[in-house]
């Protein structure tokens, strides 16, 4: 008897579909991660979905991801997982991930994605705080948790084949050769029939079951567990499809960033699934040697990533291009002229990424203002991006054309944004936001539930905004890294870093308090110092320090009285980022404390 196929999920029968919350659905028919897969399938079944660059039989057509990943939800749930269940994901980004993802959450599991930068005890804290009772994990990371496996090794599964390596195989393991080569059962690969389906329809989540449970690492130092619905999630992607960027399914999508962070999980992952587009992983991480020979090859039309990279162009590669023409340099004082020579490099960037981008997202983490300024000169489609974990991410964002530089963009649709303690000479305040996509709240943490939170349910972001006449939201800072001046000021660090940031040879920079006083600690491109200099390594680092007080001077010179820099210190070592490459600010506090109670 041939098998019935499954009638498509058309878009427009979603469109008419009427919700008690007054949400509008576009592209899912319910706020669900088993949704999500069964829609796009429906849509897109012969269409590859997933795919790592340079790996053969890495490819996941849209109808293999529903097949797989119902083939694990139905596994765990012959083990005995029962929905709350928690399991860790721990590795690179790859279609195995997401494949585990949708597999557990396809029956209200709950997923808790670790970031592969953090540490074996951060790690180890999370597997045990979250009391995860499988773990998902690839290699790399096999031996950072090892010693919880010897605690809890009855559901190991091993990620570059979705194994499930039993005991007492599991809990004698030493080492990462053992682990890549234990025997082990196949959780992606089961026959379905009549009596299977039943056991998996009646299991399915709701919209507010947990999804993820997210620890952050953050600037301020204090790792929070973020717990999100699918709900959450599906609403802040789903809703976002069409607005910012016409999403087509002929669309390829290049994956450089961990699909562990919110950021990439909901924009560049389940939001262009639900568009039906091929995402290609990167599979390692984006140093140049390879993202270009990728992106020469897949030649992306869209790509997610945080300002890092996009910063290190621009001074790596634009800036000093247009510092030693300088005939070219000359031009670059007319607006018509500078406009002209910048959009020639735009394109020239444009076509080093293969010549197809049309969405090249920005987020994570501010933007340099200088580098927007010519992003949006040069005409290159990027569009920026605010949001925090809590908020699954996206509360704002901008389009690729029409920028006002400084500006991040609108607000997004059904979510009620409102600022805090809002100064009425400045108008920024505190960035509140209440609506589908703000979490559910800290994992086993009443007491900063409560202090996260308005009385009337608005969360409270940390973050320092401004709303314009248009309803445009920019960011001014944290509400944690904001300095109190001396006569009452409120000093934001962030935009002294910027000024400091524009001067020649300086890489990054940290502004601190000290004594009353602003302090500036900045990293130079110390061969790029001595090559103009003239002078070895060795003496350009002698000669830094003082060009770093002059360039303390003329820094000055652009900022009002008490945002003025009273001292400025070499930093040789880098800055220690978080894994979405924010400075921890709170470590050079902390070490300026302890130098001086030294």
């Amino acid at each position: 008897m041939k098998k019935k196929k499954e009638p498509i999920i058309s878009k427009k029968k979603i469109k008419r579909m009427k919700r008690s919350d007054g949400l509008k659905m576009k592209l899912v028919d319910k706020y669900t991660m088993e949704r999500v897969v069964a829609c796009s399938a429906s849509r897109y079944a012969k269409r590859t979905a997933l795919r790592t660059y340079g790996e053969e039989g890495s490819e996941l057509t849209y109808s293999e991801l529903k097949r797989k990943s119902d083939a694990i939800s139905l596994y765990f749930l012959e083990q005995g997982f029962v929905k709350g269940d928690r399991i860790a994901l721990i590795g690179e980004s790859c279609p195995n991930w997401m494949l585990a993802y949708f597999g557990l959450t396809g029956v209200g599991l709950a997923a808790v994605p670790v970031l592969p930068e953090f540490s074996p005890k951060e790690i180890l804290h999370i597997l045990r705080d979250s009391g995860v009772k499988a773990v998902v994990v690839n290699a790399r990371h096999i031996e950072k948790i090892l010693p919880f496996v010897r605690e809890k090794p009855e559901f190991l599964i091993r990620l570059e084949d979705l194994f499930h390596i039993p005991m007492p195989i599991s809990g004698e393991l030493k080492d990462r050769d053992q682990f890549l080569n234990a025997p082990g059962r196949d959780i992606a690969r089961r026959k379905m029939d009549g009596k299977t389906q039943k056991l998996l329809s009646g299991n399915r989540p709701e919209e507010e079951n947990l999804a993820s449970l997210i620890y952050t690492s953050g600037t301020t130092g204090m790792s929070k567990a973020v717990m999100l619905t699918h709900k959450n999630l599906v609403w802040n992607a789903d809703i976002s499809t069409d607005v910012y960027f016409k999403v087509k399914p002929k669309y390829k999508v290049l994956s450089i960033l961990p699909v562990s962070h919110v950021y990439e999980f909901t924009i560049g992952q389940v939001l262009v699934l639900l568009c039906g587009c091929e995402i290609v992983y990167l599979g390692r991480p984006p140093a140049p040697s390879s993202l270009l020979p990728a992106l020469k090859e897949v030649r992306p039309h869209a790509i997610m990533t945080v300002p890092l990279l996009i910063e290190k162009i621009y001074r790596s590669n634009v800036l000093p291009t247009l510092k030693k023409n300088m005939k070219l340099h000359r031009y670059l004082r007319f607006g018509i002229t500078r406009r002209f020579i910048y959009r020639i490099i735009g394109r020239k960037i444009k076509v080093t990424m293969g010549g197809r981008v049309r969405f090249y997202g920005i987020g994570g983490a501010p933007l340099d203002r200088e580098v927007e300024e010519f992003l949006a000169e040069a005409k290159f489609p990027y569009a920026l991006g605010y949001g925090l974990t809590e908020t699954s991410p996206l509360i704002s964002g901008g389009k690729p054309k029409n920028h006002t530089v400084g500006v991040i963009g609108k607000i997004v649709e059904h979510l009620e944004v409102r600022l805090e303690d809002k100064d009425p000479a400045t108008g920024v305040g505190e960035i509140a936001v209440k609506g589908p996509s703000v979490m559910r709240g800290y994992w086993n943490n009443p007491a900063l539930n409560e202090e996260a939170y308005t009385s009337d349910g608005f969360f409270k972001t940390g973050d320092l905004g401004r709303i314009d006449k248009k309803g445009r939201l920019s960011i001014m800072g944290r509400t944690k890294t904001m300095i109190l001046g001396s006569s009452g000021e409120n000093i934001y660090p962030e935009l002294i870093e910027a000024v400091i940031n524009n001067q020649d040879f300086v890489t990054e920079s940290l502004v601190i308090p000290e004594g009353g006083a602003l302090v500036a600690l900045i990293k130079l491109d110390i061969e790029a110092f001595a090559q103009k200099m003239a002078l070895s390594v060795n003496e350009a680092k002698t000669e830094a320090a003082r060009y770093i007080n002059k360039l303390r001077e003329e820094v000055n010179k652009e900022l009002n009285v008490f945002s003025r820099l009273s001292k400025v210190h070499l930093q040789e070592d880098d800055f220690e980022r978080t894994p979405t490459q924010k400075i921890k600010r709170f470590l050079y506090l902390r070490k300026k404390d302890e130098s001086s109670d030294a």
